[in-house]
Order: C-alpha cells, then structure tokens, then sequence
C-alpha cells in the first residue's frame, strides 16, 4: 500500500467525481483510477461505487475514509517534525488577499519568503473580506488580508495593518467640496459612489449608518478603489472611501465623515493552528508591514 493510493481515495471521496479528482492530486484520470483499483485489490475489497453518476463510498469505503485520513494527517505530523528539527520549511500555502489589493508589503513579504523558501508552493486568490474570513475558518486560505469594520474577527489570529477613518472624496465645485466636514444624513442627500458589500469599507458604511437609523445612499459600486475615485472624479456621485486610498488623487476634494466613528480595518488574519510554512510567511509580513499604522485624518 502507498500514500498516494491513500492520496488517490481521499480525493475521489471528497470530490465524490474521478475527473475533479484527478485535477486536484494533478495525475491522470486514469492513473487516478488505477491507483485506487491497485487499492482495492490489496485491501480485498470495493470502496468506491462507480455505479452511478457520481462517485459515492461502499460501506467499507466509509470505513477506509477515515482511517485514510488519520494516516495521511499522521504523515503530514512527521514531515513537519522532521522538518522543523531540520530547519527546513515545505508544503503548500494558499494566501488570500481582499479584490484589487494594492498593499505592496504583503508583495513584499511572498517575494522574500519565496526566495527563502523555495520548496513551498504558493497560492494566491482574491476574493471578497467576507468570503476569504470564511475561508480562513473552513481552512481553505491559509493567510488572507481583509478588510473589516472595527475589528478583527475574533475567532481568529490577527495582525492590523493599518486603521483609519472612512472619509467622503467629491470633484471641486461640487456643495461639499467647501466643507470642513459633512454628516452621514447629509452625504445621503447625494448619490454614493462606494465599494460592494463584503469589503470593509462597505461595512463600515453600512454599520455606521444603521447606527443612526440610516441607509446609506449608494447609486454606483465597484471592487477597485481607483475605479471608485474614477466615477467620483466625473461627477457621478461623492465617493467614499479610507484616507490613505484617495492619498494622491489631485481630481477629488476629500471631505471628513463627523459621526462615521467607526474605522476601517485592514488586517492580516489566519487560523490559530499553523503549519512551519505559515510561521514563516508571518515572520516575512511581520517584517514587511512594520508596526501597525494609527489612524489618519481624512
């Protein structure tokens, strides 16, 4: 019996399809299917049934399953142990970063955990705040940079990066644009040009809002601030959005938000448990982003 025959099964029973299968363990579809016939036939018996449109388990497939993981889990234990007592770093993470993310020192951090580590295979995804924290939970992303309204979540590991105020961005002429502040009643006398939901900016908007028994006015979204700061400057709407993300954008006045005292959150979170690979690419972020940065006015 090999680890990968053990390999082959896991992956047939949790996509519970040989084709999706093969694609994850990246082998042939009928390697794959040949791995786990070699199985059968050192164990003495059928554990996938291949009689219908998906792959499900026999009774003794359920069996097996977990017996399965436990070894492969156990293998995995003994690799990082050795590796550990080795000084050697292996395996594979997957990191998530918030759509549109222009954060140059999570960059920074996988170029030189890269170059330090070249055995570990690195994955990247963007997605929604929302959605990489619950793929953190699931155990899907390793590491993920969010944004969030406040505060981390506090289920899990993590590190702020950098907190300040949601502010208001409007084109000279326009009635705010003259103002030394402006409350969320008054912004919702104008359309709002903001980031979808699931972002953390959104969320402070929102949650603010409510706080005053408001719903905000957003006529135009879009996943990349700079396309925000792009309808905001053409006179679509008054975009809102963090200080430092209209930092350099000479089209836009940037008008402070009084009562949104809330603040926008960015933040690197992971689960509590962590692999040596994990470990390491948090010493690399730790060394890249520095201290945490204060709030800053808008």
């Amino acid at each position: 019996m090999e680890f990968r025959q053990l390999r082959y099964f896991l992956a047939v029973a949790e996509e519970a399809n040989f084709t999706r299968a093969a694609e994850r363990v990246h082998v042939s579809q009928p390697g794959i299917s040949a791995g786990i016939r070699q199985l059968e036939n050192e164990l003495g018996a059928t554990l996938v049934d291949r009689s219908g449109r998906s792959a499900g388990l026999t009774a003794v497939g359920e069996v097996v399953f977990g017996h399965a993981r436990s070894v492969l889990a156990a293998v995995e234990a003994l690799r990082r142990s050795v590796d550990e007592m080795n000084g050697l770093v292996r395996g594979r993470l997957v990191v998530g970063m918030v759509t549109a993310c222009t954060v140059t020192p999570l960059f920074d951090a996988l170029s030189a955990f890269h170059l330090a580590h070249p055995a570990v295979e690195i994955s990247l995804v963007e997605d929604d705040s929302a959605k990489l924290v619950e793929e953190v939970r699931e155990g899907g992303v390793d590491l993920a940079l969010i944004g969030a309204a406040g505060r981390m979540p506090a289920d899990l590991d993590g590190r702020q990066v950098i907190s300040e105020p949601i502010v208001a961005a409007v084109p000279p002429g326009h009635p705010l644009a003259g103002r030394d502040g402006v409350t969320l009643a008054e912004l919702n006398a104008h359309p709002v040009i903001c980031l979808p939901r699931g972002t953390g900016i959104r969320a402070v908007l929102d949650r603010a809002s409510a706080a005053r028994g408001l719903a905000p006015s957003v006529a135009l979204q879009a996943a990349a601030p700079g396309a925000v700061v792009n309808l905001a400057e053409r006179g679509l709407g008054v975009a809102v959005l963090s200080a430092s993300m209209l930092a350099g954008c000479p089209g836009l006045v940037t008008v402070s938000i009084t009562d949104a005292e809330i603040p926008a959150i960015l933040a690197l979170v992971s689960a509590p448990t962590k692999s040596p690979a994990l470990q390491e690419l948090l010493a690399h972020c730790r060394e890249s982003f520095g201290e945490p940065r204060e709030p800053v006015g808008g």
